[in-house]
């Protein structure tokens, strides 16, 4: 009878383990660890910066069911085209605070649970993702948010592996098809201009972790390189190493005098007297650029708005090709061809949005005299 009972035990445990282990599967993350995820998720919560946006673009963002605080600031200057086309965000409970300082009471709470935590930056900013797990017992995968340069195999992994774990994997490959795509286009577009016929381009007040000066740029600024210009802030002595945001001296800036600058409009965030675009009409060493005084100062989307934004990235691209090279851009309208992006990426046309909200800057003349 004993032998009986204890067989009928054991065979409950083998059962019971089974099924768990059936509920689950192995997943590797980005940073290689194996997190065993359930079998069919469908509600996920998005720590770190852009990790929202990437669920944005695999159309997966209904499956969130919390977002962290940033999401709910009411900000003057919006750039974050996931967001504009996504106003509920605004409204959703919070989970933590920005940058990826997830709060483990709050999440606990939610109602209904999240089954997957996807991070990004992990390791950089914010909560341990493997502390994070065992406070809240919910798997946490880490994503690397890479970006359109060196780094583009990376951001293609994190939509790859943010789609196994949702069940996004067509979606996925057809958002990895469409950057290789319209990148491929506009380097065809170009890739015959001689050096000698490439213009002098320099790009200023790109954010990085908010907002700064003019004197702030991306030194491998991907909308440059996908043209084909003279990126004039590219220092060839920094090859083999990542080339990521830097702030240049205004005498550099005055010794190249540029032939065109681009003034990225998330500098308007510090205010009419301190933002990049003040500097440029008050600052006598800019005022003594050619650019300046012959009005070639322009206006272009946000780089950087809680990482990088690669749908305004590829925007920019485009109107940058057309006003350098028109000819070679004839069938291209930028604003159009924003909302082109915008409507694959994040399911709406938001670029008359944005623009407004930045003071109708965008892909225009910024009147600087």
């Amino acid at each position: 009878m004993k032998k009986s009972i204890c067989i009928s035990l054991l065979i409950l445990i083998f059962v019971t383990s089974a099924m768990a282990a059936s509920d689950t599967r192995p997943l590797t993350d980005d940073a290689g660890r194996t997190v065993q995820v359930p079998q069919d998720v469908k509600r996920v919560i998005c720590s770190g910066p852009g990790c929202l946006r990437l669920l944005t673009y695999l159309q997966a963002q209904p499956m969130a069911v919390a977002v962290d605080d940033i999401e709910s600031r009411r900000s003057t200057y919006d750039a974050r085209p996931y967001a504009l086309a996504n106003p509920q965000f605004k409204a959703m409970p919070i989970f933590g605070e920005f940058r990826g300082h997830d709060n483990p009471e709050l999440i606990l709470t939610l109602e209904p649970q999240p089954q997957v935590i996807l991070k990004t930056y992990a390791g950089k900013m914010g909560y341990d993702p493997i502390e994070l797990g065992q406070k809240t017992g919910i798997p946490v995968v880490t994503l690397n948010y890479g970006d359109l340069g060196k780094q583009r195999s990376q951001f293609y992994q994190a939509l790859r592996t943010m789609a196994e774990v949702v069940g996004r994997q067509q979606r996925a490959e057809e958002v990895i098809a469409y950057f290789e795509a319209e990148i491929a286009d506009l380097k065809k577009r170009t890739a015959d201009i001689l050096e000698k016929d490439r213009p002098g381009v320099f790009v200023g007040g790109v954010a990085f972790k908010g907002p700064h000066g003019f004197q702030s740029t991306e030194p491998a600024y991907p909308p440059f390189s996908f043209v084909n210009t003279n990126n004039l802030a590219y220092d060839t002595g920094l090859s083999g190493k990542e080339l990521r945001h830097t702030d240049v001296s205004k005498e550099m800036i005055v010794a190249w005098n540029p032939d065109i600058l681009f003034l990225d409009l998330m500098t308007l965030q510090l205010g009419k007297d301190a933002s990049g675009l003040q500097e440029l009409r008050t600052d006598p060493a800019y005022r003594s650029l050619t650019a300046v005084n012959e009005g070639k100062v322009y206006g272009v989307l946000p780089y950087n708005s809680y990482s990088k934004n690669y749908g305004s990235i590829l925007a920019n691209a485009f109107y940058i090709g057309k006003l350098l090279y028109p000819e070679r851009f004839i069938d291209i309208n930028p604003e159009k061809k924003a909302d082109e992006i915008y409507s694959f990426l994040v399911g709406k046309p938001v670029f008359e949005k944005i623009n407004q909200l930045f003071q109708g800057h965008a892909y225009k003349p910024i009147p600087v005299n």
